[in-house]
């Protein structure tokens, strides 16, 4: 599980939990209590907000992700709102079961790209920073 090898590496973990309207980041410890969301989502039972900005990587699941890192999610904004906040070099990686097939064609004037897309085939790179 990638908790309990971040954990025993002493990496810094922080998952997303919706409260009230808002998509926070909650930082994890070995100790941290959960309980499962009205979704069926495991989550932290603290509503605290690290208030984290930077981070190295944000992974995300997603829909749908296109070829140019467009995401589909579930409809809510959660993702753009919290990446419009965060550090503009947090890399955005979206983790999804398919590949990019067909382009997107709604987007949203303040949807936020990816700059990976990890599936269980491949890993995409949509940045174009050289790395």
């Amino acid at each position: 599980m990638f908790i309990d090898y971040f954990l025993s590496r002493i990496i810094k973990i922080f998952v997303p939990k919706i409260v009230d309207t808002k998509l926070i980041s909650v930082e994890i410890f070995s100790d941290t209590q959960f309980e499962t969301n009205n979704w069926g989502i495991s989550e932290p039972v603290s509503n605290e907000d690290s208030e984290v900005l930077d981070f190295d990587f944000v992974i995300t699941p997603l829909l749908y992700c296109d070829f140019k890192g467009n995401r589909v999610g579930y409809g809510k904004g959660f993702y753009d709102q919290f990446f419009e906040n965060i550090s503009k070099n947090s890399k955005k990686i979206g983790v999804n079961y398919f590949n990019p097939d067909d382009m997107i064609d709604d987007i949203w004037e303040n949807d936020i790209t990816l700059d990976y897309l990890v599936t269980p085939t491949e890993v995409l790179s949509f940045s174009s920073k050289s790395e």
